[in-house]
């Protein structure tokens, strides 16, 4: 194992000041990074420490890491842009990073829930990006959650025997339950009527606005570097993601390019909120940098 240093970062993006750790390697020989990107509502610290446990670990085996609060999280100042708009973010911690430990070469984004989303919003337009890791992508519009809830999450209340005990013991609520029903099945039989994602203006794709899932599959389709896709295997947004996959002749196609891996962590909640399914996905995320 490496021996491994945590340093604070001070940094600047749009007159803001962020906040980041960079995990320094003594090992100049290594000259591929890992910078974290934050999703929702999260700190540099993760759902569970996850991202400084990431970060040690792969520090430990002697990968330089860097985490970050982007503007309007954690310690960093400023209003809260939206994963769609955290770029400029981004690029600011990596031009740190590699400040930091100048033998870096090349640098893979590894990002959660809608921080993987900016990733693949963010990768293609920057030569530094040689790798993507991409865990439980976010892809949410009304349409899509229905669809993931008629498709599982009613067939499995079903065979609960919570529900029946409810039922016969008269605390179901009928009315709401076959309302809420009913309006998921009407965001699947008639999506068209459904509100569309978000729009978002990007540099790297043309003048028009697209919506956030479609800019995400042109960064997929425009990134040329290798992609890790790790999903939990009981998680919505992970179904999510799985159904786009499923339904989208465009996604089906660039996701079955050479350079796409996905790889599966069984009964995983979103934010892996075991030890063992952390450790997996960190085993997972350092096999696959050492294997290219």
């Amino acid at each position: 194992m490496s021996v491994s240093s945590e340093v604070p970062v001070i940094f600047t993006c749009h007159q803001q000041r962020l906040m980041g750790i960079v995990h320094k390697t003594a090992d100049e020989r290594v000259s591929r990074g890992v910078l974290i990107i934050v999703g929702g509502p999260q700190t540099r610290v993760g759902s569970h420490r996850q991202f400084v446990l990431l970060a040690r670990y792969l520090a430990a085996a002697g990968i330089p890491v860097m985490r970050f609060d982007y503007r309007g999280l954690g310690d960093s100042e400023g209003s809260r842009p939206g994963f769609e708009y955290i770029n400029d973010d981004i690029q600011a911690a990596i031009d740190v990073f590699y400040q930091q430990v100048p033998h870096l070469k090349d640098i893979v984004l590894w990002g959660l829930c809608d921080a993987a989303s900016a990733a693949l919003l963010y990768g293609f337009q920057d030569k530094r990006i040689a790798g993507l890791v991409l865990l439980n992508p976010w892809v949410r519009s009304e349409a899509s959650l229905a669809k993931v809830y008629v498709k599982n999450y009613y067939l499995a209340r079903l065979i609960n025997p919570d529900l029946w005990r409810k039922v016969f013991s008269g605390k179901f609520g009928f009315t709401q339950a076959f309302s809420d029903l009913w309006d998921n099945v009407k965001q699947v039989l008639f999506p068209e009527q459904s509100p569309q994602p978000s729009k978002q203006k990007s540099s790297g794709h043309s003048e028009a606005a697209v919506d956030f899932v479609t800019g995400m599959r042109l960064g997929l389709e425009r990134f040329k570097g290798e992609i890790l896709i790790i999903l939990s295997g009981n998680d919505l947004t992970a179904d999510e993601f799985r159904e786009l996959l499923n339904a989208s002749s465009p996604w089906k196609q660039v996701i079955n390019q050479h350079h796409v891996e996905r790889y599966e962590v069984s009964g995983a909640t979103h934010t892996f909120s075991s030890a063992s399914w952390r450790d997996e996905v960190a085993e997972k995320t350092l096999a696959w940098l050492k294997s290219w």
